[in-house]
């Protein structure tokens, strides 16, 4: 690290270029790019253009193997555009340029460009350099978000989305030929994780509860996950309870069904294309039988009665 003409710089090798290109492989020479060449480029349609990704618009930049996007000076035809990596200066990197340098994470191999651009119909033979810095990839960002787009239902479904939890009342055990009050607390949920080197963030909406009763009876699904009921009420029926018609202990199971929405380094939510299913930690009940005797003896008389 030194100090140059009053502006702090960092020395690197060739190696230490590459790992601050985030290993990607650009030619640092002079490129020539003429004005139809990237007009496309300069008038990009993003799918968004907010504090994430920006995708949309970019081209191959004749004479190297990287996207990008030139600017472009309105009005001049002939304008020619060329980048040099930002905030170098020979084998140096000047450290106070690096705060100013976009992210450059809309596709693999990002990095930082400096552009500059001439025309000769406004006599000007040399370059200057464009306000904007800009970025180039090794591959268009838009293939990045088709790829995610691809694998996101995949990676929805291994994600560790909580079904819920299983109560039921009366609890821990039930009577049998009585209505059993079973529901589940279910929450939607927001989980973050990686693709492709880009920030994701997952919202997972429940939408269908599937119920097994342990008993053999059939699943039942519905669109809601029950409630719990005040005490004096319980043995009344809810869309969610259940009759037991043996004694015993059974395990009540639970799958919930999530949809979805995900984003991308802060964009707008896109709808996941299909759902993902997660099963709660069962719960086991213990079903009883009630049994009433009538007895003759009266036991403040007769303590030692039958049934006393």
């Amino acid at each position: 690290m030194k100090r140059a003409n009053g502006r702090l710089k960092m020395s690197v090798s060739s190696r230490g270029l590459n790992v601050y290109l985030c290993g990607a492989v650009f030619a640092l020479g002079l490129v020539g790019i003429s004005a139809p060449a990237i007009a496309q480029a300069s008038e990009p349609t993003p799918l968004w253009d907010v504090t994430g990704v920006e995708v949309g618009g970019y081209v191959p930049l004749p004479g190297t193997d990287v996207w990008g996007k030139a600017p472009s000076i309105p009005g001049i035809s002939d304008a020619q555009y060329r980048f040099e990596i930002a905030c170098l200066d020979g084998d140096d990197i000047e450290i106070a340029c690096l705060p100013t340098l976009p992210a450059c994470d809309a596709g693999d191999d990002g990095a930082p460009v400096q552009w500059f651009w001439r025309s000769a119909s406004l006599g000007m033979p040399n370059w200057s350099a464009h306000p904007d810095y800009g970025c180039v990839y090794s591959s268009n960002p838009e293939d990045v978000l088709d790829e995610i787009a691809d694998r996101i239902l995949t990676e929805y479904r291994n994600l560790p989305i909580h079904a819920g939890s299983i109560s039921t009342e009366p609890s821990p055990h039930t009577l049998i030929g009585a209505n059993t009050n079973v529901y589940a607390s279910v929450d939607s949920q927001t989980l973050e994780t990686g693709l492709l080197g880009q920030d994701i963030k997952i919202e997972a909406t429940p939408i269908e509860y599937r119920w097994d009763y342990g008993d053999g009876s059939s699943t039942v699904s519905l669109g809601v996950p029950g409630g719990p009921l005040p005490r004096e009420r319980w043995g009344e029926a809810t869309p969610t309870s259940h009759v037991y018609e043996s004694t015993g202990d059974y395990a009540v199971s639970l799958t919930t069904t999530f949809s979805g929405t995900y984003s991308v380094n802060g964009g707008p939510a896109i709808p996941i294309p299909g759902t993902g299913t997660f099963t709660a930690a069962p719960v086991t009940i213990s079903v009883w039988r009630s049994v009433v005797n009538n007895y003759a003896d009266n036991c403040l008389e007769n303590p030692n009665g039958a049934g006393c």
